[in-house]
């Protein structure tokens, strides 16, 4: 499976080791910036292309990676065929009804609130869950008709 990943300057590093975490993992990953460390840089630049990517390969998923995450899954979620959603701790559940109830198809991931073991857990639960489908198709169709 295809892993596309963005972020601005807040989630660079642990862009980085997130990267090389997935690539142990065997899954091919996109990088879709940030390449360098700019603090006045701005996540849309990052974050579209990295959406855009998702939404055009509907085998591939997406991790985006921001300060809370917030603005990041925003701009994603504008993205038609994209569905976002947001987790910078809490209950592992939240992680797992976006996968069975929503096929949320970006991660998005609140890198100033885990720890690297935290993250690599939550990515490895949102990757190995899947969608229930059944009566939940037919509210996900209805996100992309307009």
């Amino acid at each position: 499976m295809i892993i596309h990943i963005a972020t601005d300057h807040a989630g660079l590093e642990l862009k980085e080791k997130v990267k090389s975490y997935l690539s142990k993992l065997d899954y091919e990953v996109i990088d879709h910036g940030a390449y360098e460390y700019d603090a006045l840089d701005d996540y849309p630049d990052f974050i579209f292309p990295c959406a855009e990517a998702v939404s055009n390969d509907p085998n591939s998923k997406g991790i985006i990676l921001g300060g809370s995450g917030q603005g990041e899954a925003m701009a994603a979620n504008r993205v038609k065929g994209v569905r976002a959603a947001v987790f910078y701790n809490g209950p592992d559940e939240i992680i797992k009804l976006s996968r069975q109830h929503n096929d949320a198809n970006i991660l998005s991931l609140g890198a100033r609130f885990m720890s690297d073991q935290e993250m690599y857990k939550i990515i490895e639960l949102w990757l190995s869950t899947d969608f229930e489908s059944g009566r939940h198709k037919r509210r996900i169709e209805k996100l992309d008709e307009n």
